[in-house]
């Protein structure tokens, strides 16, 4: 009876397992680790097209309409390339259904056109583009100024109750769970309803200063496992202040749950505004969001259902992207999420294996 011999410890058998570390090495040889996070992150096809949609999306909707803001009594206007703005209500056309039309006359359609108005009118004669694409500005704005203030706040605290541990751990972390039992949609209905009419901007900031919990209790457990590493103890050695060991030393390595959290952040803060201004305690008039759009035009949703489509389809839109490219950073950033390289590269690094 023969026997199998058993792999020493500290090996791996070979084959498959061997191949694919062979693979793998080669690949990153020579190169920086940001380097290797964005080989990674381009590889994922989902999240490449999403960040193209998602940029092209935003460039279409500050363009089109132009720049229209007021931030703390600081007037920000510019005008855009589409003939009409949200405001504007020109003289109804084809009933107010969109004008748009992909389909060629040769299979049946009205032909290639785009039209003076591709989503077509509301009611009063608005051109919904014109409404869509500022709705999407506003969305946009609290969408990029909710992640950046949620993730700075959920950092510090998280970090700082993370290394620190003991009674400054404590009292963060129960001023966290505080914040965390009152429900967000009753803390953005109240908050929506005192502010929403100072602009999507300071809406934005009231959200922030609620949504950094999750992000918090994800960064203190990174750091309490990050602060016990050998680097941490060298940097305590040469005299670092502690400021420094957790915002040059601990901090970067966290930066993969960070950038990740941080999407997912973002696209439920769009998520939310788009409740509240559904429920009516987000953006206020005379401006306009996604969530609000489709409030305004619900009574008409079995007349004209294109009132719908369109903020409907750019909510979901935005919400993908920014979830398919937290995916794409969290591949890229996490070295135990491996891609599973095609049948032809492990044949090639097995028979290089062999021949070397």
């Amino acid at each position: 009876m023969s026997l199998t011999p058993e792999p020493t410890p500290g090996t791996t058998a070979s084959g498959v397992t061997d191949a694919e570390n062979s693979l793998e090495m080669k690949e990153v040889e020579g190169l920086s680790q940001g380097q290797i996070v964005r080989r990674r992150f381009f590889r994922h096809k989902g999240a490449v097209i999403s960040m193209i949609v998602l940029a092209t999306i935003i460039i279409m909707a500050f363009t089109a309409v132009g720049f229209d803001f007021v931030v703390f009594e600081l007037a920000i206007k510019t005008a855009g390339w589409w003939q009409w703005s949200w405001i504007d209500i020109p003289t109804p056309q084809n009933g107010g259904r969109p004008t748009l039309s992909l389909v060629p006359e040769w299979l049946g359609g009205d032909g290639i056109r785009i039209g003076d108005h591709p989503f077509g009118q509301d009611e009063i004669g608005r051109d919904i583009f014109a409404v869509v694409m500022r709705g999407t500005q506003q969305s946009v704005v609290i969408m990029f100024v909710v992640g950046i203030i949620a993730t700075t706040i959920g950092t510090v605290i998280g970090a700082v109750a993370g290394y620190y541990r003991g009674w400054v751990d404590s009292v963060l972390m129960r001023f966290t769970d505080i914040i965390i039992t009152i429900p967000l949609i009753v803390i953005g209905a109240v908050l929506g309803l005192a502010f929403g009419r100072l602009g999507a901007f300071v809406l934005a900031i009231i959200i922030g200063l609620f949504t950094w919990t999750g992000l918090a209790r994800l960064v203190r457990a990174e750091v309490l496992s990050l602060r016990e590493r050998e680097f941490v103890d060298a940097a305590r050695v040469a005299g670092a202040s502690d400021r420094r060991i957790i915002f040059k030393h601990i901090l970067p390595n966290a930066i993969g749950v960070i950038i990740v959290n941080t999407t997912l952040l973002m696209a439920a803060a769009i998520l939310l505004e788009t409740a509240l201004s559904f429920l009516g305690y987000g953006v206020q008039p005379p401006d306009t969001s996604l969530g609000k759009i489709i409030s305004e035009n619900q009574a008409a949703f079995a007349t004209r259902p294109w009132l719908f489509w369109w903020p409907g389809l750019f909510i979901i839109l935005i919400a993908l992207c920014l979830n398919f490219i937290g995916d794409g950073l969290r591949d890229a950033f996490d070295p135990r999420q491996k891609r599973m390289p095609s049948s032809k590269a492990l044949a090639k690094g097995r028979d290089e294996k062999v021949s070397s």
